[in-house]
């Protein structure tokens, strides 16, 4: 994990040397009405796809280099972060940038990438919750040339699918992470409720609390997840009804957190110590309110930025950062003690 700080800190000076005076235009997003009904306190993106021009502070007109993003986002929270950082860093580098989301469609997102290999992009992020799903359309993508980069999801098996590295964190080490802090809030048995099917990283996260907590770790597959947070709801209370001692929770959405975890818990009213990944600004603030114990951050903003700014120096200059590993940008953790700075940065739609 320190050479992955290490090389984040040296694209980051990178991306700061390379800014100039101008911005060019962003693509358009396949997501552009969820973008807009994102409602999150962290959202702060502009609308799906409408150009990354703010005005001419960005970076000078290297608008020969034609960027892709083709994610498994949503448009909400979380994804309009990321969005809102790979559109940042399109706007500092000046490159031409197109952005689109899948709503958790594997194959769309076949279909997306290799539409943008048509459309002539040079370089590709995805994030890979499926690998399997979009490895064809990646192999298709390496064979014409295009320079890939994973971003959020595929950190295990990043270099399977072409791309010279991988910016996220290790949902492993996060699932790690959030055992520890199990241990010492003293709980014995956790609830682990998965919101998506197919989706390796989530498994990995239950997978990694199981590692390092020292009681029961039990996993509960949501039939609908964030289709449904009632539904959602319905199922972790029943859970928490049919097994007395479960006494944790370990969300793996902020959402699945504040609408189905919590409500749960009140529900049977119980004291059930709730941990989640990821932020929302009900999430920021059920922590500062005591309501949830933490939340895991792997500060998506700079998962977008970095994913851009790598391809660009590749585009620019041949580089492939990261030493043929991922580049971490978590786990970092949120709890009552540091909410506040957390949510004013939200407010800003950075975090």
């Amino acid at each position: 994990m320190k050479v992955g700080k290490f090389a984040i800190a040296a694209v980051a000076a990178s991306a700061l040397v390379l800014a100039g005076c101008s911005s060019s235009d962003s693509g358009d997003s396949a997501a552009e009405s969820t973008d807009d009904a994102a409602t999150s306190e962290d959202s702060g993106s502009d609308d799906s796809g409408d150009s990354a021009d703010a005005g001419g502070s960005g970076g000078g007109d290297n608008s020969q280099y034609k960027i892709c993003m083709v994610t498994h986002g949503d448009g909400g929270g979380f994804w309009s972060v990321a969005k809102a950082g790979a559109d940042k860093a399109a706007e500092d580098l000046g490159v031409d940038f197109s952005y689109q989301e899948t709503t958790n469609d594997a194959q769309l997102q076949a279909q997306l990438i290799e539409g943008d290999v048509s459309a002539g992009c040079q370089g590709i992020a995805v994030s890979a919750p499926n690998p399997d799903a979009i490895e064809g359309a990646l192999q298709t993508a390496a064979d014409a040339g295009v320079a890939i980069v994973t971003m959020n999801s595929g950190s295990s098996v990043f270099k399977d699918l072409g791309a010279f590295t991988h910016v996220g964190q290790d949902e492993f080490i996060a699932g790690q992470e959030a055992g520890i802090k199990f241990n010492e809030a003293g709980l014995t048995n956790v609830l682990c409720p998965i919101q998506e099917q197919n989706n390796i990283g989530l498994q990995q996260r239950c997978d990694g609390a199981a590692d390092t907590f020292e009681g029961t770790v039990e996993n509960l597959q949501l039939s609908a997840g964030l289709a449904d947070l009632a539904q959602s709801q319905a199922e972790i209370q029943a859970a928490l009804e049919a097994n007395p001692d479960i006494d944790g929770i370990f969300a793996l959405n902020a959402d699945i957190a504040t609408a189905a975890a919590l409500p749960a818990a009140e529900a049977v009213g119980r004291d059930v110590t709730i941990g989640t990944v990821d932020l929302s600004g009900d999430a920021v603030q059920a922590i500062a309110d005591g309501e949830l114990a933490f939340a895991i951050d792997q500060q998506q903003y700079a998962q977008g930025y970095m994913s851009v700014v790598l391809l660009y120096l590749n585009l620019l200059n041949g580089h492939e950062l990261g030493g043929g590993q991922p580049m971490y940008t978590g786990p970092g953790f949120v709890v009552q003690e540091n909410a506040e700075l957390v949510q004013e940065l939200a407010a800003n739609g950075t975090r």
